[in-house]
């Protein structure tokens, strides 16, 4: 592995995505529990394909982390071109993204990992925090002084950690682009535009693209069950960049950047054994709301 892990993610690269050539493989039906349809779509992402793929209770959009392929995937989705891209890599690669000597007062890298193993033996989860120098400046934005990254992950317990390794083989890369799977609110100028969790609507939705890929997940209403706790939206995300201080009781009161699909309820009594607190940021007044597909569930 590269001493600069992050920085090689995007240096190893070329500038301009490659569509990947079109196969049968495309028109039939990959599968996330299946080892050779993993490795099919693993291959297309490293060659610029859009990868919507199981994640967790939902889907998420993959793709290589170089910014050409980020702005391509903006585009498609309609967001504004520069919009800073989000990371997912593997669990022993998250601490390649964060600068561990910016953590604000109250927290030390060893609290931050055992904050992060506990919520994601929960499930998919996100973390903000002070970004390693050698991130790129298009998956990181600033906050005052501190300069950040965003690492959504599934959860350890998600088969797509399998798909993901073989992604960072397949790129030559320690780290990965990642975004919702739906259209941007830019585009469809609704007030929120919730991520898919059923591959089909996904598909009619961005299919029309010759890179893009789904990688579904065998039964749907399944994975949904696997985690009783989250709803099937974008993740929960909390910082560790800045804190709301402690508080009357000492404990580190941490902040909720995104209500997502774990309820800050949960994610309040996950932290509580372990000494922490969270309080709703700004952003996360308004919990996420689930995608509405009518009458027909998966």
């Amino acid at each position: 592995m590269s001493d600069t892990p992050a920085a090689a993610a995007t240096a190893r690269l070329p500038v301009a995505p490659l569509p990947p050539p079109r196969s049968a493989a495309r028109h039939t039906t990959l599968l996330l529990d299946e080892e050779a349809h993993r490795a099919i779509a693993a291959r297309a992402l490293a060659a610029g394909g859009i990868v919507a793929h199981a994640f967790a209770n939902f889907y998420a959009i993959t793709t290589r982390p170089d910014a050409e392929t980020v702005r391509s995937v903006n585009l498609l989705k309609g967001r504004p071109i520069g919009q800073v891209g989000s990371i997912t890599t593997t669990p022993s690669r998250i601490p390649f993204v964060y600068d561990w000597s910016r953590l604000p007062p109250g927290l030390a890298r060893h609290d931050v990992l055992e904050i992060m193993d506990a919520l994601f033996a929960e499930g998919p989860f996100g973390f903000r925090g002070p970004a390693a120098s050698d991130v790129p400046d298009h998956l990181t934005q600033h906050e005052g002084w501190v300069r950040t990254a965003q690492v959504i992950a599934p959860g350890h317990a998600c088969p797509s950690n399998e798909f993901l390794a073989s992604c960072l083989t397949a790129a030559d890369a320690d780290l990965l682009y990642i975004t919702s799977a739906n259209r941007s609110r830019h585009l469809s100028g609704a007030s929120d535009e919730p991520a898919h969790f059923r591959g089909d609507a996904l598909a009619a939705e961005f299919g029309g693209d010759p890179r893009f890929l789904l990688l579904a997940h065998r039964d749907e209403a399944a994975a949904r069950a696997r985690y009783p706790h989250h709803d099937p939206v974008s993740t929960t995300i909390v910082a560790f960049h800045r804190t709301a201080g402690s508080g009357p009781d000492g404990r580190v009161r941490l902040i909720v950047e995104r209500h997502g699909s774990l309820p800050v309820e949960r994610v309040r009594a996950v932290l509580a054994p372990l000494g922490y607190d969270v309080v709703l940021g700004p952003g996360a007044a308004t919990r996420l709301q689930q995608r509405d597909y009518g009458l027909v569930q998966a």
